[in-house]
């Protein structure tokens, strides 16, 4: 009995040694691999691409990750009297509102306005709508846990 639980704490023990070099290596590989990051909306660095076509008159940037990968981060920029239709992602969207005013709709939920600095939270597939009031651009950063995409709503 003796000799039974000594081999299970030594095998354990071995269990936990392999696992945390196995987690001091990955530490260290992806320190190696990534840099940090930081930038303003502001910035002449960044890149504006134009929106899918159903979204006239926005732009996006990628921050970090690309379009067609989970754990993507973009800044998304509406023009002022700008209206983006009703759609939906399969992802839940984290937001915050960098600049302008905005006003937005989730189905089934009173409109709501919102003012920069302010924090969103977009339930996955859940249809919503949004206007860009006349105090922007409107500039958001979205945080994605999927993939990009956006569908179009036919109303």
């Amino acid at each position: 009995m003796k000799t039974t639980t000594f081999n299970f704490a030594i095998k354990s023990l071995l269990i936990v040694a392999l696992f945390q070099v196995n987690y001091v290596f990955a530490q260290e590989h992806y320190h190696e691999t990534e840099n940090s990051l930081a930038l303003s909306y502001t910035d002449d660095s960044l890149t504006w691409n134009p929106a899918p076509d159903f979204f006239p008159n926005c732009s996006f940037t990628l921050l970090h990750g690309e379009m067609s990968d989970p754990n993507l981060d973009l800044f998304f920029k509406i023009e002022p009297n700008t209206e983006v239709i009703n759609h939906t992602h399969k992802s839940p969207e984290r937001m915050i509102l960098m600049s302008g005013d905005l006003e937005v709709q989730y189905e089934g939920e009173e409109a709501t306005v919102v003012k920069a600095g302010s924090y969103l939270y977009g339930p996955a597939n859940k249809p919503h709508r949004a206007k860009c009031l006349d105090n922007g651009p409107c500039v958001l950063f979205i945080a994605l846990v999927d993939a990009f995409d956006a569908v179009p709503i036919e109303e």
